[in-house]
């Protein structure tokens, strides 16, 4: 399963109960943090996401909205007693400053925090499961958009024929990435009894805060599920430009051109109260358009 969970979808300020930037994307049994902006551990309470369970957090750029909340997400994952390893992608300005808020405070953090500075485009991590790549997108100071891509689909279980094998429901997980299953007598219980044929696999990709860029066509193309920032309405395209932000056209164009399934629209001012219009304007270059409303799981 590929999905996406919207936690905030405001840009600079908090307003009209929305709030700065921050996503979970789940895939299959991992859980990835996309931006953290102030008010993310709040959200994730509120919708009950598990922080034990995300290993690898994504910073986008050092915009406030985008990372404020992460000093108080790492913290709070050490008072909680984590062991688990966490792994952190995002400008290397951050780790000096990660560093120096945990000395003056003196807080040792019980769990090992590692930092992953973004640079070039390209894969920065890839197992026999996903894949994750960044990207530079054209904002006012550097910022990288991500991908993340099933490298290949869990196969789909057959319950019935599973019992009937004797397969137990411990090993289903092993046998959703195509094991074969052993029995206490040796018997070999091939998987293609007992599963069915994987979908074909499936991909998000998010593209940050950025201007209007077609060079991020390349890297988001053919993505099942694409969130672009949308900040305002069509009629402040001047604006946008000037604050190295993008409208609902222009989000919806750069969608239609890459050739994606479906677009979401976030990231939206905060002179903006109601925001039907922002997807009725983006409809009407791409359809399959919709607002990133928070709260909401957005499934691949």
């Amino acid at each position: 399963m590929l999905a996406v969970t919207i936690l905030g979808n405001n840009s600079a300020l908090p307003a009209f109960d929305r709030h700065p930037t921050a996503q979970i994307v789940t895939l299959d049994e991992f859980l990835f943090l996309v931006d953290c902006g102030e008010g993310t551990q709040m959200q994730m309470a509120k919708y009950k996401i598990r922080r034990s369970r995300i290993q690898h957090i994504f910073i986008s750029h050092l915009h406030g909205d985008h990372y404020f909340g992460l000093i108080g997400l790492i913290t709070s994952m050490g008072l909680l007693g984590r062991e688990l390893d966490l792994h952190l992608f995002a400008p290397e300005p951050l780790k000096e400053m990660i560093e120096m808020q945990l000395k003056v405070a003196d807080t040792a953090l019980p769990y090992q925090l590692h930092f992953h500075p973004l640079g070039d485009d390209g894969i920065i991590i890839e197992n026999e499961k996903f894949r994750v790549s960044s990207f530079k997108v054209s904002h006012r100071i550097p910022c990288w958009g991500f991908r993340f891509e099933q490298v290949k689909a869990p196969r789909k279980i057959n319950p019935e024929k599973a019992i009937e094998h004797g397969v137990p429901a411990v090993f289903f997980d092993r046998l959703k990435w195509g094991e074969d299953y052993t029995t206490k007598t040796g018997k070999r219980i091939l998987n293609e009894w007992v599963t069915d044929e994987a979908p074909r696999p499936k991909s998000y990709a998010y593209s940050a805060d950025t201007c209007y860029d077609e060079s991020i066509i390349e890297h988001v193309r053919g993505a099942n599920l694409l969130y672009h920032e949308t900040t305002y309405l069509k009629d402040l395209e001047d604006r946008a430009a000037k604050r190295f932000h993008c409208t609902t056209h222009q989000a919806a164009t750069i969608a239609k051109k890459a050739g994606v399934g479906r677009l979401l629209i976030g990231h939206f001012s905060s002179k903006y109260e109601k925001l039907n219009q922002f997807e009725e304007e983006a409809k009407e270059v791409f359809p399959d358009s919709f607002l990133a409303l928070e709260g909401v799981s957005y499934r691949v």
